[in-house]
């Protein structure tokens, strides 16, 4: 498998920023699929709200999987043109953003995918593996995979956040003290 056609996909829970469920793989329905049922294992019945991107494959993974359970919508990122000229890194500026509610009946306000995003730049700024142009990288997929879950393990049980002053795994209710990384290891 190129290691260089692997995306992460994290469900984070935004009142604790606690990684509740995260899957690598390539960005197809298969993983996608891979990812809700995932998903579907670490939650409860309890309803709750689920924002994605606009990837198509999250609407038949998340209707045939959780069907019911979740309120969900999407929100689609405008983005404009590459202008002539313009850096090969630089990222694409968004111009807009669209919410579209596709099952149950999702709280408008709460229409977000920033906090996921927030997270996305966590792991690439702490997991050099993700990071471009590093000599860093994964040859292996068990490497990569390896790295992965011991980021979020730490991120969820070690890492005391900033705003919250606690580690996601004590906010959640989970852990009752900050994790030493040799605990972590046992």
């Amino acid at each position: 498998m190129n290691l260089k056609r692997i995306h992460t996909w994290s469900a984070i829970i935004a009142a604790s920023t606690l990684i509740l469920n995260f899957a690598l793989g390539r960005r197809n329905q298969a993983t996608t699929d891979a990812f809700v049922e995932g998903l579907c294992l670490a939650t409860s019945n309890a309803p709750y709200q689920v924002t994605t991107d606009g990837f198509a494959p999250y609407r038949s993974a998340i209707d045939n999987t959780l069907c019911g359970r979740v309120d969900f919508a999407q929100l689609v990122k405008v983005y404009r043109s590459d202008r002539e000229g313009e850096a090969r890194y630089s990222p694409p500026e968004v111009v807009a953003t669209e919410s579209f509610p596709i099952t149950g009946n999702p709280d408008p306000a709460r229409i977000c995918t920033s906090i996921v995003e927030r997270q996305n730049l966590t792991m690439r700024m702490q997991i050099r593996r993700l990071t471009r142009l590093t000599n860093a990288f994964s040859k292996k997929w068990e490497n990569l995979w390896a790295a992965i879950c011991l980021h979020f393990a730490w991120y969820n049980f070690c890492r005391i956040h900033r705003t919250l002053r606690v580690t996601p795994a004590m906010e959640a209710g989970i852990a009752d003290h900050v994790w030493e990384v040799r605990e972590l290891l046992a």
